[in-house]
């Protein structure tokens, strides 16, 4: 069993009420002492860091507002790196509670409270939940923490990063995020990475011994190459070319018919209508008179009969 396994084996066993429930730190002596981030409230003073059942030489007690690192190379993680190379400290744990007033906060409310302390808008960053690292939940808020701590290139890979959830009610702990899981996984990958490693020098060991003068090449000369594929391209233009047309031999013109202008003119002789034989036309019958429609009267006043 590890130090943290430990850790939350006898926190649970205590919030249960057993009362024999403890860690014997003298048996991870390895993994100590603990390098721990955690919020500012005062409720938790009484709390850490009896509810780990860690002596207080063994731990390292950073802390800021609502145990919030805003970056990998932020003042925080510079404070994380001291305490791992400085003052020895072998493991990592980020350490939030529930009811946390960081959290509870919001923007607006935020400006507002500093506005009454003097702060003006002006001059803060535009981006002020950037800035301060505001959060809506507790438990996010140390998940983000960890992933940010472990890819910081201050803290070295061996270092596990653990994040933990502390009931400020009852002292329970949660485990949010597993360091030595974590660790496991980048370990195989690790792994991983230089097999893969070495089976590619392996394979690029066996081109040592490759020598290009052993290559052999067809003997051919250039100009026998050229003339051969001369050769081939005027036999496959022959191929495509068409065999020459023969002169089609003349043809008699056919005998001239009778024009287009002097057939209608016989067909008119023949068929159009003539005047009579006194030489004066006859005047065509006059067209039946139509009536035209009475006029319409126009109405000014209301029909009769009407009021």
């Amino acid at each position: 069993m590890r130090l943290f396994e430990a850790i939350l084996e006898a926190n649970h066993r205590a919030v249960a009420g057993d009362r024999d429930a403890g860690l014997h730190p003298a048996q991870f002596a390895d993994a100590l002492p603990i390098a721990a981030l955690t919020c500012i409230d005062v409720r938790l003073n009484p709390l850490i860091p009896s509810v780990l059942g860690v002596p207080a030489d063994q731990f390292i007690w950073l802390r800021n507002a609502g145990n919030i690192i805003t970056g990998p190379l932020s003042s925080t993680m510079r404070s994380l790196a001291l305490a791992c190379a400085v003052k020895g400290g072998a493991e990592i744990a980020i350490i939030g509670h529930t009811d946390c007033q960081v959290c509870k906060t919001s923007t607006i409310q935020l400006l507002e409270r500093l506005k009454n302390l003097g702060v003006e808008r002006r001059v803060l960053p535009d981006n002020v939940n950037e800035f301060f690292g505001m959060f809506g939940s507790e438990r996010q808020n140390v998940i983000k923490a960890c992933e940010i701590v472990r890819s910081s290139p201050l803290i070295g890979p061996k270092i596990p990063v653990h994040g933990l959830l502390v009931d400020i009610e009852t002292g329970k702990l949660e485990w949010l995020v597993n360091g030595y899981q974590a660790w496991a996984t980048m370990s195989d990958k690790w792994n991983d990475v230089v097999r893969s490693a070495g089976e590619t020098v392996d394979k690029l060991k066996t081109l040592t011994d490759f020598n290009i003068g052993e290559m052999k090449f067809p003997e051919t000369k250039i100009g026998e190459t050229v003339t051969k594929a001369e050769d081939w391209l005027a036999s496959k233009i022959g191929a495509f070319q068409a065999p020459p047309q023969q002169p089609a031999p003349p043809q008699s013109a056919p005998p001239p018919g009778p024009s287009v202008a002097g057939g209608i003119v016989d067909f008119a002789a023949k068929h159009w209508p003539k005047p009579p034989a006194g030489g004066q036309p006859r005047s065509p019958h006059p067209p039946p008179k139509i009536p035209s429609p009475p006029p319409i009267r126009v109405r000014v006043g209301p029909p009769r009969g009407k009021k």
